[in-house]
């Protein structure tokens, strides 16, 4: 038995390139992998046999924490990790913070990645006077990353497509709140909106989001608290599991 892993979107309603419909056309065709197991991410209805979801992971078992319990009620911290390009939507990601800070809300937000669009994005930032509350770290260390990670409130994933987005699951697993666009298998991981708020890639609607959240603090605990739940169940130790398993060692 072979196994054959699609690392993209396997959304069958997303509107992709050609080339990447072959691809899942392909595999899911059971008279071309009849023998063959296809790992995709989500879960998705009317699939052939051959389809299974699968997951990734960054953390190890003895990286699991109980997550520290937020004060939503004081200055909260907004992360955004991902490359500084035009799929991931950063400049989406500080406009909300930006559109929070003017509604009166106490707020920063830490940018980690590099692209081609930082020096646009350092611009906006600078013209605007955000430098006291925005912050573009560039490539950092995951360790760093992981420390922000411990006591950032929310994190920002607005992309246009994703596959399984690790940037997302890691922040997760510590507790960190995600805002994200409802694409690929985002709404599976934010389990429709109880694990985190699923946005479209609108400024007035997500910022409105946020705030309408902000009002429930204690609802917001409670929904740090899933996330974390759920992305502690996908480590690197469970992942190699699974593999085995796959692979009959």
């Amino acid at each position: 038995m072979k196994t054959a892993k699609y690392a993209g979107n396997w959304d069958p309603n997303s509107k992709q390139p050609l080339s990447y419909r072959l691809q899942k056309a392909i595999l899911s065709n059971i008279k071309y992998t009849k023998k063959m197991t296809a790992l995709v991410y989500g879960e998705w209805p009317n699939q052939t046999k051959n389809i299974k979801s699968f997951f990734t992971a960054t953390y190890r078992n003895q990286d699991r924490v109980v997550p520290v319990i937020r004060d939503y009620t004081k200055a909260l911290e907004f992360v955004f990790i991902g490359s500084l390009v035009t799929g991931k939507r950063p400049l989406l990601a500080i406009q909300i913070v930006e559109q929070l800070l003017s509604l009166g809300v106490t707020c920063k937000l830490q940018v980690f990645g590099d692209g081609v669009l930082k020096p646009k994005l350092q611009q906006y930032i600078d013209d605007k006077q955000l430098g006291n509350s925005i912050v573009l770290h560039g490539n950092k260390t995951s360790e760093t990353v992981k420390t922000a990670l411990q006591s950032a409130h929310f994190t920002i994933l607005a992309s246009k497509s994703e596959g399984w987005p690790k940037a997302l699951a890691e922040a997760m697993f510590f507790g960190v709140i995600p805002i994200a666009t409802s694409i690929s298998c985002v709404p599976n991981m934010l389990d429709y909106g109880k694990r985190g708020i699923l946005i479209a890639p609108n400024l007035e609607e997500v910022v409105s989001k946020i705030v309408l959240a902000l009002e429930s603090k204690q609802a917001l605990v409670s929904v740090s608290r899933l996330a974390s739940d759920w992305s502690q169940q996908y480590t690197l130790d469970v992942f190699e599991s699974e593999i085995k398993k796959l692979l009959k060692f």
